[in-house]
């Protein structure tokens, strides 16, 4: 079975053509992060548009790139949550317009489920039952699946998801969006050890997350330097903060 996989559901229009659920036969993307670079984040507007000019290119791309004609298509794969609504609109319109004039299935998917899916192409011997952790943007779960389609939530964040906070911090610290990935980088060159920031631990559920603390705290110890005219390493808070 060949199916195209429709993915907008934040800042990058995205579609790959898979075959039998393990093979790609492309994967296309188009970020528009560079955009949002001088927004310090993504501007949901500004998402949709950019999705709606880049859909259609996207989808003719993945199509090419994979070697076949639309016809052979079997069905059509598209993200209808969770994500921006303006944004998930573009994905989901495109997909229902193709599906429908090719005569084919229409497959929504939740995209959650899209991140646990994708070990399977990584890891081709991968079959339920395991423990996912999930690590997104907008999402930070610990999750049971049990088998392909019976996924169970055991952990979650309570407040803000461990992507967010590390964009937030990343602003702060000045680093141009996305900051996650340069915190990164300026981690491995800090002392993990220099700052104490706050764990949250809760007793009701081990396996939940909590950031908001260790966000405010990293974002108060920043401004308290800077307030007061104190030099501070940067490398040091973000492999402090990586730590906790």
């Amino acid at each position: 079975m060949i199916i195209l996989g429709i993915e907008t559901s934040c800042d990058e229009t995205a579609a790959s053509v898979v075959k039998d659920g393990r093979i790609v036969m492309s994967n296309i993307i188009a970020s528009s992060a560079q955009i949002f670079e001088e927004y310090g984040g993504v501007v949901p507007e500004i998402a949709s548009r950019k999705h709606v000019e880049y859909i259609l290119m996207v989808i003719d791309q993945a199509i090419k790139k994979a070697g076949i004609k639309k016809e052979e298509l079997d069905a059509v794969a598209v993200t209808q949550g969770p994500g921006l609504v303006g944004a998930l609109l573009v994905g989901i319109t495109a997909a229902k317009a193709l599906a429908a004039a090719l005569d084919i299935p229409l497959i929504p998917m939740n995209h959650l489920k899209g991140h646990i899916a994708a070990n399977y192409i990584t890891h081709k011997d991968l079959k339920p039952p395991f423990v996912c952790l999930l690590v997104s943007g907008g999402h930070t779960n610990i999750l049971n699946v049990n088998n392909y389609d019976d996924i169970q939530n055991i952990g979650s964040t309570r407040d803000d998801a461990v992507g967010e906070v590390y964009d937030k911090v990343g602003r702060v610290m000045g680093l141009v969006y996305p900051g996650g990935p340069k915190i990164d980088k300026m981690a491995i060159e800090g002392n993990p050890e220099a700052i104490l920031f706050p764990r949250t631990k809760f007793k009701d559920n081990p396996f939940d997350f909590s950031f908001s603390g260790l966000k405010t705290a990293v974002i108060n110890y920043i401004h308290s330097k800077e307030q007061k005219n104190e030099e501070y390493s940067k490398e040091d808070v973000a492999a402090s903060f990586q730590k906790a």
